[in-house]
């Protein structure tokens, strides 16, 4: 939690940036001082590197609007991120970071070492000490790569969130009375955020259809680039309503409505998978609200469609309910860019309260360079302590040097004379050793006279009365005996009643007298055996014994 007058918050999405500065109090909500949003115009297909473009958007949104440097905090959107939500057994406090770890590391579909990630302890009605973990990684190069762009702007984060989780805490914030569950559906330009909101409780999911596959659709349609069909869906689009109605005059109102509606249908219909699996894998219920944001969601007709479909209350977000706004600030406009700036506030809220979720995906390097930072005034002290007990020993290596001269002279006598005794010490230990070496290779040759005989002795001694081998061969890997496979045979009217201390078979009896002799490892297992069939006098099995320590093959 930040302590500081100023708070600047940037959020990076798809398409837009929006950039905001707050007066952060030390206790209570922050206030919105100034705010802009910047369009990135790039399109989705592109394989430009979108780096420039966002930092020329910071730089021009801070001269535009006259906001200057200071802490930042920024999100990155939901989309890049994997969000996994875990639930771990009940342990004690000090393994708790151990336990989230080992499930950061199955759950994550990337290596640890290349991910930045976090998590968050959230509450459920699971069963008492039961705890569910929500766990967020971010490739780490992706997030370098946005964290660069802020530094290359001249700004420096010292928090990097994830949208829907800035997006949560500004609901729970303005929305406190809220009751059962509430859903809030963020309709971008890449993808769309689902974040459920139900008590404490919180699972959120990223669907791939949004503002952008309108006009992709309007595109293919329409066969114009994409910059006409972005024009052309601001222009003329709005949510086609169902059944028979009056369309509109213009023939490409019509068309693009209609477009939308069988777009914002696909969205539909994962909306409701997404409800469904919360309510199924995560013991949610169905949301009694909707709250809409992000910049597609200001699509006209698209509250009524969802209102219909849902057959529940559906409202636009209002970040600003409990967070105020300075006076200074234009009210048209900021009523106009209300969808657009849930993400800052909830970022803001963090310079000065304790929000419910706190993640921070900070880059290792940039983590590294401001603990660094932090830590210069203590190596200037260091240094300045150790020049002084630097001086501290000069003087005293001065006085003490014509002592250890006459010392020295002394010790030099006695060095020479050591030196030859050292010498011939070296000698003797050389022979010692290599009389050593021959002594161990004799021991190894008497040991290996008898240890296939041990081995062989361990298998007989397995045998049950009734049993018998027919077959021994050893398996080899790189040249060495690692494991031996052994056929045999028994009857099966000496076999009867004749179990192991677990209930086992008689087989499973021989191939655990085989692991506890010191020849074997556990991984001796069973590797065939002959089905009983209804009058069978006769078993057969293969086992393969794997050998504690490989032996030469030849």
């Amino acid at each position: 939690m930040l302590k500081t007058d100023r708070i600047l918050t940037l959020d990076i999405g798809a398409s837009k940036i929006v950039m905001a500065e707050f007066s952060a109090a030390r206790s209570g909500a922050p206030e919105l001082i100034r705010y802009g949003v910047s369009r990135l115009d790039i399109e989705p297909d592109s394989d430009e590197d979108p780096s420039a473009y966002i930092v020329m958007a910071v730089r021009s949104l801070m001269t535009e609007h006259g906001i200057k440097p200071a802490p930042l905090l920024m999100t990155i959107s939901g989309q890049s991120v994997f969000p996994r939500y875990v639930k771990l057994p009940p342990v004690t406090r000090d393994k708790v970071v151990q336990i989230i770890q080992y499930e950061a590391e199955q759950n994550v579909p990337f290596p640890i070492q290349e991910v930045v990630w976090d998590y968050q302890l959230i509450e459920s009605d699971a069963a008492e000490g039961e705890l569910n973990v929500m766990l967020v990684a971010v490739k780490t190069d992706m997030v370098e790569r946005l964290t660069d762009c802020v530094l290359a702007a001249g700004l420096e984060p010292e928090i990097v969130d994830v949208s829907p989780m800035a997006l949560y805490n500004a609901v729970r914030f303005n929305y406190p009375d809220t009751e059962g569950c509430t859903l809030i559906l963020d309709i971008g330009a890449r993808s769309s955020n689902l974040i459920f909101m139900e008590g404490r409780r919180i699972f959120s999911r990223s669907i791939p259809v949004a503002g952008n596959a309108v006009t992709q659709e309007v595109a293919r349609q329409f066969d114009v680039p994409f910059a006409e069909a972005e024009q052309l869906k601001l222009t003329h689009g709005f949510v086609a309503f169902g059944g028979v109605y009056a369309g509109p005059e213009s023939d490409t109102a019509d068309r693009v409505s209609k477009i939308v509606r069988n777009v914002i249908t696909r969205l539909h219909a994962e909306v409701n998978r997404s409800i469904n699996f919360y309510r199924s894998q995560q013991g949610g219920t169905a949301p009694l609200l909707v709250l809409l944001t992000g910049g597609a969601s200001v699509t006209p007709h698209i509250d009524t469609f969802f209102r219909e479909k849902l057959k529940v209350e559906v409202a636009y977000l209002n970040p600003f309910v409990n967070v105020s706004v300075n006076p200074a600030v234009d009210t048209e406009k900021i009523t106009e860019d209300l969808h657009m700036l849930g993400e800052v506030t909830g970022l803001a809220l963090r310079s000065s309260l304790s929000c419910p979720v706190e993640m921070n995906l900070m880059p290792p390097d940039l983590v590294a360079k401001k603990v660094f930072r932090k830590r210069v005034p203590f190596f200037g002290l260091a240094a300045v302590g150790l020049v002084l007990a630097m001086l501290c020993w000069w003087v005293y290596f001065y006085r003490m040097r014509d002592m250890l001269t006459n010392r020295t002279t002394s010790v030099d006598k006695k060095i020479v004379a050591l030196e030859a005794v050292s010498r011939r010490l070296k000698v003797t230990t050389g022979e010692k050793i290599a009389i050593q070496a021959k002594a161990d290779d004799i021991a190894g040759v008497v040991r290996s006279r008898t240890k296939w005989i041990d081995m062989i002795e361990d298998i007989r001694s397995a045998t049950l009365d009734g049993m018998w081998l027919t077959a021994l061969e050893p398996m080899e890997s790189e040249g060495m005996v690692v494991s031996l496979d052994i056929a045999g045979r028994a009857f099966v009217d000496k076999l009867v009643g004749v179990v192991d201390e677990g209930g086992g078979t008689p087989i499973e009896l021989f191939r655990n007298r085989l692991r506890e002799s010191e020849h074997f490892s556990d991984a001796t297992k069973i590797t065939w055996e002959l089905p009983m069939a209804s009058g069978a006098f006769l078993r057969e099995f293969k086992i393969r014994a794997a050998l504690a320590e490989p032996v030469k093959a030849k």
